[in-house]
């Protein structure tokens, strides 16, 4: 697997990496404040929890960012995905605010927060590269995204909980590996980046909400 030794030497980023890496972050941070003003009108609205209905215009909306992240089209449809699913993540947080008030929707944002800053800050200091794991994150996240659609179906508590534990790890693995490629050189569109660091610190705080939630 190719390394940027020099990088690691010097302890600095060639000027390719620092730019995808300063676009990447900048545009992370820009569709997470746009998700939660979205994710703030869903619940003024009280928007019905919509299922397994908001894949569909979710895997839309990811095919057509994949398609345009090359051109600024794709920087309208970034915002579109993320605009999406923090829209439909107002029920989520409104279920979970009946239950038990803010303090466990909080209480995940800052769990998020530290996870995605301390894996990130490590892969940044260590610059180790973890090209590969790619295969064996790939396959994790297919298993468990087929395990969680039957699951949506079977009700299975115990599986329930093996998947999100499934997930949990998986996108901080992803979390690691997607910063691993931007500064080693495996990845040099920042459109790309930042939907996967989205979608991982996306599915970090559901996690984390749905097992600080205090359901029964």
């Amino acid at each position: 697997m190719p390394v940027n030794t020099q990088a690691i030497r010097s302890g600095s980023l060639d000027a390719g990496a620092s730019r995808v890496l300063r676009n990447t972050y900048a545009l992370l941070a820009m569709t997470l404040m746009f998700s939660a003003l979205t994710a703030s009108a869903s619940m003024a609205m009280a928007i019905p929890y919509m299922g397994l209905w908001t894949l569909l215009p979710y895997f839309v909306l990811l095919f057509l960012v994949e398609k345009n992240k090359n051109s600024a089209m794709g920087l309208v449809c970034v915002f579109a995905l993320t605009g999406w699913l923090g829209f439909s993540l107002g029920p989520i947080l409104n279920h979970y605010v009946g239950i038990s008030g803010f303090e466990p929707v909080l209480t995940a944002l800052g769990g998020t927060a530290l996870i995605f800053f301390g894996l990130s800050a490590y892969v940044l200091v260590t610059r180790r590269d973890f090209g590969f794991a790619t295969g064996f994150l790939t396959t994790g996240i297919l298993v468990a995204f087929v395990a969680g659609i039957a699951n949506a179906f079977l009700q299975i508590q115990t599986l329930a909980l093996v998947v999100s534990c499934m997930f949990l790890f998986l996108s901080s693995g992803l979390i690691m590996w997607q910063t691993s490629q931007i500064i080693h050189g495996g990845e040099r569109n920042y459109i790309s980046a930042t939907v996967t660091l989205y979608v991982m610190i996306y599915n970090l705080f559901t996690i984390l909400l749905s097992l600080l939630g205090g359901e029964d």
